[in-house]
This record gives structure tokens, C-alpha cells and sequence, in this order.
């Protein structure tokens, strides 16, 4: 648990959750509200990190602040939490600079990998290995921590990642992730990025492997992989191996969210507005040229477009996510698990969004620094790493700049 302190739920706070099925069809029936940090028009002057999108109704407003009272509510083993659990709130981990930012926290996670074939151990525990537990379960099992299956192949340590912008990714088309593939390398760039297709045909975006397709999906997957809470998309509790849980140790009735609250918490993370870049002089100028030249935006894409959507901040619009969504192999350095189609050693491209936040770097946070990390770049990145590193004291001191900003 970080020790980092957390805003608490106002007492104040409605009570009544829109789905984001009615907030989408009502999107266009409400005018523009202005707010200290737009302009009388409803135009974005600034914003600051933890701030709404610019141009929300006054209806997508009030449902952002009451998502905002359930990423921040603290569960308890009598309102659903556990018996195995990694938080109990959404704002425990996700919580620097502000809510919904970045974590100090690490995870284990655990996959098979077997001939090519890759198995999430999701049957018997796996991907996501809890590190806590309820007392309850404690008491019957003696266990503080959710074992890690034996069948395991591979494990990964996992920070936690900003959701800042997220809602603005969810709207990028598939047709523009797939344009941006290159499995063959055929244009000879040595960087031949592909996306992870789910068993149905859709792309995934969410996750550092891309195994997770939408932002709905990832918040159903983060309550009862991170909290130990079932709601209607997620029904079952996590289980050790393929035991049921022993009798009593989990009092809540299920599903233990209901889909009110579970659509309030992705309505928030859909209208949180992305971190604001910091560049301003000239060495950072300097600095977004030489990340082009020595071909970091061959991955690390610097603008992506969102399609049409009922969400006026979300419709048309450009993100500067630094990211391509896809998967690349990054070397058997840093190698952990697979999901989906993602081999070990394939990582979607880390949106650099909120970089300036971070402390550590890369997948794991085995990185201390940003160039720290790029030296660990290998695989497709390989040739940007090394041009980077023939870079000049001066020019590299301000590639950094640039990238520390964003």
C-alpha cells in the first residue's frame, strides 16, 4: 500500500450514478459549461492534471465528479473486498500526482508459455497474483498472499500506470492502430509492430501487453483482478487454483458492484483529461526534433486521432499519447510473461503521456531514469537506443528534457 496521502470522499456527494449509456445520449442535449479553466465559449484555455476534458455538458460534468466519489471509495470484506485483493480503492494505487495518476506499487503476475501457445492461468489463479488477503480467508487457509501457481512459466512485476487520457485512447479507431502496423517490417526499418488480437477479433489497447480491447473491460478487470470485487461483467471471485473458496470468507453477496457503480468508475477514467505537456524552452524544442530523428517516434507515435463520438471532448479529436498501441519485441532482456497474442518478449508501446510523473520506468520499474530506460531498450528499439547513445552530451541532455516534460 503506498503512503502517499488520498483525497477523501466528499459527504457531500450525489448518490445517484449515470450509466454512460444514458450520459452518451444525453451528451447532446446539454449546453457547454464554463469552468475556471475554459474559456466563455467552453474552448480549453488549461488544465491541470486530475481536470475533466474541455467542452463537457453540464451532465458529463456532475457524472465525472460522482465517478471521481467511487474511484476514491474504500471497500471493506462486508461491501465486497477480497478475499483476495492488491487495493481497496481504485485511488489507492492510482494516485500521484493526483487521483487517477500514477502508484508506487509493484505486481506479480504469472503465465504459461508452452510452443508458441500462451496460457493466462486464469483458471487456477493467474495472470494477477493478489498480495493480500481478507482476515477472514487468512484465518481458514493461513495464507497473507495469493500463492503463485506452479505451472507458471514466466512472471512479471508490474507498476501502476496513469489512466490520465484513457477515455481519449478508448476512442482511437481500430482502423488507425491496424494502419499503423507493420508485422513484416516491410518498409525496412527493423520495426515491425502488430496488434494483440483478442480469440474475437478485436484489437486490444489497455495493458502493457495490449490484452485488454476496451476501457469498460479494463474496469471490470481492475475491480475484481485488484480488489477481489465481482460485478455483472466479472460475476465470479478469484479463486486459489480451481478451489472453491472455502465457505464464509466472502460475505458480500455477489455481484458485489452493481452496474451503476461500475459504469461511474469508467466514466470518470473515460473523461479524465490527459496530463498537460510542460515544453517551453528551447533545449525541449530542441529535444522533440532529435526524438524524431533518432526514430523513438517509430513506436512512441507522438499524435493519434480518436474517431466520432456522442462525447463532444472525445469526438474527432487528437491525443498526443506517444504511443502506436501495438506490440513489439523488445529483447530477451526484458522478457517476463505472455497474453494473448503477445509473446514474452512483445510489449505494447508505453504511452509517454504523464512520463513527467514517474518515478521509475519501463514495465516493471526496473528503471530508475528515463535514459536509464532507453538503454534497456533492445529488440525493434535497438537502433533508436544506439543512435540515442551517439547523440552528444548536449543533445541527449535535451532529448531527455523533452521526454521528462510530456
Amino acid at each position: 500500500m503506498s503512503h502517499r496521502s488520498r483525497s477523501s470522499i466528499s459527504a457531500t456527494c450525489p448518490r445517484t450514478l449515470l450509466l454512460p449509456g444514458a450520459l452518451l445520449a444525453m451528451a447532446a442535449a446539454c449546453e457547454p459549461v464554463t469552468s475556471p479553466r475554459t474559456g466563455s465559449g467552453g474552448t480549453q484555455a488549461v488544465h491541470g492534471p486530475g481536470d475533466p476534458l474541455p467542452l463537457l455538458t453540464s451532465l458529463q460534468q456532475r457524472s465525472f465528479k460522482q465517478g471521481n466519489a467511487m474511484f476514491q471509495t474504500t471497500f471493506t470484506p462486508a461491501t465486497g473486498l477480497g478475499p483476495l485483493f492488491n487495493a481497496r480503492s481504485c485511488a489507492e494505487c492510482h494516485e500521484d500526482p493526483v487521483v487517477g495518476g500514477v502508484g508506487d506499487e509493484v505486481e506479480t503476475h504469472a503465465t504459461a508459455y508452452h510452443g508458441g501457445v500462451c496460457d493466462d492461468l486464469g483458471r487456477i489463479g493467474g495472470p494477477v497474483i493478489q498480495d493480500s488477503v481478507t482476515p477472514a480467508l487468512h484465518a481458514v487457509l493461513g495464507i497473507d498472499q495469493e500463492p503463485v501457481p506452479l505451472e507458471a512459466t514466466g512472471f512479471g512485476r508490474r507498476t501502476t500506470p496513469s489512466v490520465l487520457g484513457f477515455g481519449l485512447l478508448d476512442a482511437v479507431p481500430e482502423s488507425e492502430i491496424v494502419a499503423r502496423a507493420d508485422p513484416d517490417d516491410r518498409n525496412g526499418d527493423g520495426i515491425s509492430g502488430r496488434p494483440n488480437r483478442l480469440p474475437d477479433g478485436r484489437i486490444g489497447r489497455f495493458g502493457r501487453k495490449a490484452q485488454i480491447a476496451t476501457l469498460h473491460e479494463f474496469t471490470s478487470g481492475a475491480f475484481i483482478n485488484e480488489m477481489g470485487i465481482t460485478s455483472p461483467p466479472e460475476p465470479r471471485e478469484q479463486t486459489i487454483r480451481d478451489t472453491p473458496l472455502p465457505s464464509g470468507v466472502d460475505p458480500a453477496p455477489d455481484p458485489e458492484l452493481g452496474q451503476a457503480g461500475l459504469d461511474a468508475t469508467e466514466t470518470f477514467m473515460r473523461l479524465l483529461a490527459p496530463p498537460p505537456p510542460t515544453l517551453s524552452s528551447f533545449a525541449e524544442l530542441q529535444g522533440r526534433k532529435l526524438f524524431a530523428t533518432v526514430g523513438c517516434t517509430g513506436c512512441h507515435v507522438p499524435v493519434l486521432h480518436t474517431g466520432s463520438s456522442p462525447v463532444r471532448a472525445l469526438s474527432n479529436t487528437t491525443v498526443f499519447a506517444y504511443t502506436d498501441l501495438l506490440l513489439h519485441d523488445m529483447g530477451p532482456e526484458l522478457a517476463d510473461i505472455c497474453l494473448g497474442q503477445a509473446e514474452p518478449a512483445e510489449f505494447r508501446t508505453e504511452p509517454l503521456m504523464g512520463v513527467q510523473y514517474k518515478e521509475v520506468f519501463l514495465h516493471d520499474g526496473r528503471a530508475p531514469s528515463i535514459e536509464a530506460a532507453i538503454q534497456l531498450h533492445s529488440g525493434e528499439a535497438a537502433g533508436a537506443r544506439d543512435r540515442f547513445l551517439a547523440l552528444s552530451p548536449l543533445e541527449r541532455a535535451a532529448l531527455l528534457r523533452f521526454v521528462s516534460g510530456l
